[in-house]
């Protein structure tokens, strides 16, 4: 296997060897809070400390006894896809008096405990903090009583907290994301998706009531990602007259052939005067003065159930190595902090200041200050609220500029889930500038074709949830037919393009930056969004249409690992997508659990697989009953998937079977996922208003000319920031043979998962460490949480 860079940090020097780790889950559930408490105990026995579980919470701490017991590596398998959490959670009122923290604190004492890991939401992270601010009072008394002995106190003088935020609700400031939040949202997309079909056939009106207490996010982003008619959201209550302004967009709609209307409310929605607004009156409203057959469904618990997404399972995964890593950090002065995600880097903040800012947004609602509010939830909240105001309402002919610019849209490459809501963000914002906008069927094959024709704002109504390309896409160049393309550009006036695709779509870009040289026609402002599921384009460590395929890879393995329960032991070997690129077999083992994933940016031999093979083969004997391992399809032209399904069946004779498995295509069908809905629609939106600016920019003596580096770009997100790079520069970073980037983040993920897998390696924590502090507001640009 590659070795690691010795430049880098590795956490070697970090020992675990003599302190007791505890974890728990408290206060509502959310799916994957065992993801969490997997990682959490694998990491924490990796490092040599003990780890232990309580039970039911808070609860189990008061209570002690058999609640408090010692984990094993074994004691989390099969754990990473159950929802819910197994050891339990409960509201605790004991544990808000005093007696019963002491009795807590008791029980932590008598098992050694000092490193608490608390995976909760805002009010258990408090009650962690309290506790460990009383802590060493706590053990005074307990002395005093006679409890524990009087040396007890200096051995154990320091409680030490790390708090992972784990909450359907996404209500915490300091993080993108909460665990949990991103698998609501697929129960929720699930089902709208299944509503509309129904709707659709008896021309109905939806109420749909989703969860978030006082938070209005699952509303929006489930808005945001189905096209939702109309959103209510306790943060931003409509303004007085909305009922008459609701019954007109819907009045629109209907006539403008669509034969569905759906709303969705939060479940803590409140007017102007803070008075709520519930799915019953609106559905009377509408029946009153529309007439439409109107029906409500209130989603209920169904968006705390079921299995863990990907993204919730890697989040988890990703906090929960990260927490054990804190806790051996710090130091009896070190704060309390909460793990969190920060566009797709995890980052430590002091728990406090999220806790405190978070009750902030509560006090500006009661009070009124709802704009205040908004932008307490982040820049995540701000834009989405932003987008979906620019996408589902349309404002009259009058009151849009007049530009007179015609921008193309077309996809490019290999279809990927998501390409169509890209491509509905790019049409509508583009109206809402004022431009004339056309598609361009077919990708560039279609261009030099002459498959050109304007689109409108109706015409891509509904296209969110679609999967595949809608307008049609083509692996061509345009290099072999530059002119006839440029002829189709001068016939059209077109003044701009926007190119929604893969790695095909960066090269295109390139040549046709080219055949500015040459052709007037391509002195145009130009960019790119990423959209593949191989997520291989230079310039962006995320693109559209990966997180719906490893969803797809996921959830098959979870399937193919339980087609083995009841059965002996047995290996199942799994063939990914993704060309040269080994994102989707890492980051897809990673979620899927599994014990080795063959990549091509990792060279190995038959060392490295007989290894694999002796490893597998040990954790057999034990009690793990099944082996899940991933290869890239191209990872080596010899040791193909065929090879390593017979080398583990000849080595694993007698110890285990092995099976084999291709998902192929699969893995780029299907409907979008709800993160790749809103990271195709938003980064869109902010290509199109890239565009209007440049396009203003580059408009001299009565036309466009645009021909420096800067107006042909990529737009990608880079670590915590969406940037838009000149695709000439991205060149040196390209691998062109491979097609992949040279450096490839999620690179670092891969020690994750085979640490979690019960292998010796390194892991680089040099990105991790820094406690930093919770940022009110954040630069624009640096909203990488745009992808949800």
């Amino acid at each position: 296997m590659a070795q690691p860079d010795s430049k880098k940090i590795f956490f070697e020097n970090l020992s675990g060897a003599g302190k007791a780790i505890a974890v728990l889950t408290s206060g509502g559930d959310a799916q994957g809070m065992n993801a969490a408490v997997r990682a959490v105990v694998r990491m924490g026995l990796y490092v040599g400390a003990k780890v232990y579980f309580i039970h039911e919470g808070y609860q189990g701490m008061v209570d002690g006894g058999e609640n408090i017991k010692e984990a094993t590596w074994e004691s989390v398998s099969s754990m990473l896809q159950v929802g819910g959490t197994v050891i339990g959670s409960a509201r605790c009122k004991e544990f808000r008096s005093h007696e019963g923290r002491l009795k807590a604190a008791h029980n932590l004492v008598q098992h050694g405990i000092t490193n608490l890991c608390v995976i909760g939401g805002d009010g258990s992270l408090t009650g962690a903090n309290l506790f460990r601010e009383e802590w060493s009072g706590l053990l005074t008394e307990l002395v005093e009583q006679g409890l524990i002995e009087a040396d007890a106190v200096q051995k154990y003088s320091a409680l030490h907290i790390v708090g992972m935020v784990g909450s359907i609700d996404n209500d915490f400031c300091g993080t993108d994301m909460t665990i949990g939040t991103d698998s609501a949202l697929h129960r929720i997309i699930e089902v709208v998706d299944a509503i509309m079909t129904t709707a659709q056939s008896h021309q109905r009106t939806f109420v749909l009531e989703v969860m978030g207490r006082h938070c209005g996010y699952l509303a929006l982003v489930s808005a945001l990602a189905c096209g939702a008619d109309w959103v209510l959201i306790p943060e931003m209550p409509p303004e007085d007259g909305w009922e008459d302004k609701m019954c007109q967009k819907l009045s629109a709609n209907r006539a403008g052939m669509k034969r569905l209307n759906i709303i969705i409310v939060a479940e803590g929605a409140i007017d102007g005067s803070n008075k709520p607004i519930s799915t019953d009156y609106i559905k009377n409203l509408v029946v009153k003065c529309l007439g439409f057959d109107t029906r409500v469904t209130i989603l209920g618990h169904v968006q705390r159930g079921g299995t863990p997404s990907a993204f919730d399972r890697i989040l988890a995964s990703r906090m929960g190595v990260e927490a054990v890593l804190a806790l051996l950090e710090t130091t009896a002065n070190t704060p309390a902090c909460v793990v969190s995600l920060c566009g797709n880097q995890s980052v430590r903040l002091p728990l406090m200041e999220c806790v405190q800012m978070t009750q902030e947004v509560q006090k500006a609602m009661d009070e009124k200050r709802f704009e205040e509010a908004v932008k307490l939830r982040g820049r995540s909240f701000e834009n989405n609220l932003r987008t979906y105001k620019l996408l589902a309402h349309r404002k009259p002919e009058c009151e849009l500029p007049t530009s007179n610019f015609n921008v193309a849209v077309l996809n490019v490459g290999a279809p990927a889930a998501g390409m169509n809501a890209a491509v509905r963000s790019a049409v509508r914002v583009g109206i809402s500038e004022g431009h004339k906008m056309f598609a361009v069927s077919d990708g560039f094959e279609g261009f030099y074709k002459g498959q050109i024709k304007e689109i409108k704002w109706a015409d891509v109504g509904g296209w969110t949830g679609q999967g595949g390309s809608l307008l049609g896409t083509k692996r061509t160049l345009p290099a072999k037919h530059v002119d006839k393309i440029a002829e189709q550009m001068r016939q059209h006036n077109i003044n701009a393009l926007l190119i929604v695709g893969g790695f095909e779509a960066f090269l295109s870009l390139l040549e046709l930056l080219t055949a500015r040289g040459k052709y007037d026609e391509f002195c145009v402002p130009m960019v790119m969004v990423p959209a593949t599921v191989s997520n291989n384009v230079p310039g962006s460590d995320l693109s559209i249409g990966a997180d719906t395929a490893l969803n797809a890879i996921t959830t098959t393995c979870d399937r193919i690992k339980q087609s083995a329960s009841g059965t002996k032991r047995r290996v199942f070997i799994i063939e990914t997508m993704g060309g040269y690129c080994g994102y989707l077999a890492s980051v897809g083992g990673l979620a899927a659990g599994a014990d080795a994933a063959y990549i091509y940016e990792e060279p190995f031999d038959i060392k490295d697989l007989q290894a694999n093979v002796e490893h597998l083969t040990e954790k057999m004997k034990t009690s793990i009953q099944r082996g899940l391992v991933l290869r890239n399809e191209n990872c080596n032209e010899n040791y193909t998937t065929d090879f390593i399904y017979q080398l583990y069946s000849e080595e694993g004779r007698g110890v285990f079977d092995s099976r084999k498995n291709v998902l192929g295509h699969m893995q780029q069908g299907g409907a979008p996922s709800p993160f790749d809905r809103n990271f195709g629609t938003k980064i869109s939106a902010k290509a199109m208003q890239w565009v209007t600016k440049k396009l203003t920019e580059t408009f001299r003596q009565g036309r466009v000319f645009a021909n420096t580096e800067d107006t042909c770009c990529l737009l990608g997100m880079r670590r915590r920031a969406l940037v838009f790079q000149p695709v000439v520069q991205l060149k040196e970073s390209t691998d062109f043979v491979h097609r992949i980037p040279k450096e490839q983040w999620w690179l670092k993920l891969r020690p994750l998962m085979k640490i979690l897998a019960k292998y010796k390696t390194s892991y680089d924590v040099s990105d991790s460490g820094q406690l930093e502090h919770v940022v009110r507001n954040r630069p624009r640009e640096s909203d990488a949480s745009v992808a949800m």
